[in-house]
Order: structure tokens, then C-alpha cells, then sequence
């Protein structure tokens, strides 16, 4: 009989399978636990709420036509306007609720800065909603 550890007796050596058993107990009592608490989840408070038809008020905002000519010039709903004026009228604009949409109509001929100046304008003035005019092209 051997007494060192690494001997080839089969009497003292070490186990080379898992013990099963435990694991099997606690996916068990896992079990019960879900199967008992899973209907309590589902359980539900039957209440009477009361009923009230409130729709949502569907306000379009208005839009302001803003042309810009080929002489640079500036029409705001059909009017001239100076650009002191426009900042002043954008300033206005952008304090109403809901805020109207800026259509900008520019002219083809039109250089690109004046728009760009025009568009400068309505962002330092606080108009978030900006959208070009423009004309579809015949026969497309």
C-alpha cells in the first residue's frame, strides 16, 4: 500500500466525475419557484377608468411665402420688404405658436448669395422650418 498521493491506488484517488445530485435540487426548487410565482405575475386589478374623448387638435402652422427676385429684392407674402424689415418680420414669426413654415421662392437668376443671406436671416431670427419653391420642369 502506497502512501504517496500520486500513487496508482484506486482506493484513495481523486474523483473524476461531477456530482449531479445538487444540481439537480436547486434547478428543482428553480422550478416550483417559477411555477408558483408565474399566475401571481399574470394577476391583474380589474379597474373602471373613466372615458374621455380628447383629440388631438390637428392646427396646420401657417407659412410665409418669401420671394427673392432677380434684383435681389425681397417679397414677404407678396410685399416688398427691406432687410431690416425681414430680420423684423422673421423676429415676429418666430414668436408665434405654432411657428409658420418659411417657403423661400428664389429666382433662377437670383445670385446664390442673396438666398444665402436671406436663409442667414431666418436662422439668427429663430425660424427652424425652411423649405424651398421651387417649379417642376415641363414634360418630366
Amino acid at each position: 500500500m502506497a502512501m504517496s498521493p500520486f500513487s496508482d491506488d484506486d482506493e484513495g484517488g481523486l474523483m473524476n466525475e461531477i456530482n449531479m445530485t445538487p444540481l439537480v435540487d436547486v434547478m428543482l426548487v428553480l422550478l416550483i419557484i417559477f411555477l408558483v410565482t408565474i399566475p401571481a405575475m399574470q394577476h391583474a386589478v380589474r379597474i373602471d377608468l373613466p372615458r374621455a374623448s380628447s383629440q388631438p387638435e390637428a392646427v396646420k402652422p401657417a407659412h410665409v411665402d418669401l420671394a427673392v427676385q432677380a434684383d435681389g429684392s425681397i417679397l414677404w407674402d407678396g410685399h416688398a420688404v427691406t432687410d431690416d424689415a425681414l430680420r423684423t418680420r422673421i423676429a415676429q414669426a418666430a414668436h408665434t405658436t405654432p411657428q409658420p413654415e418659411l417657403h423661400v421662392r428664389a429666382d433662377r437668376k437670383v445670385p446664390y448669395e442673396r438666398v444665402a443671406d436671406v436663409m442667414s436671416a431666418a436662422q439668427a431670427g429663430g425660424l427652424t422650418k425652411l423649405g424651398f419653391v421651387t417649379d417642376p420642369r415641363p414634360g418630366k
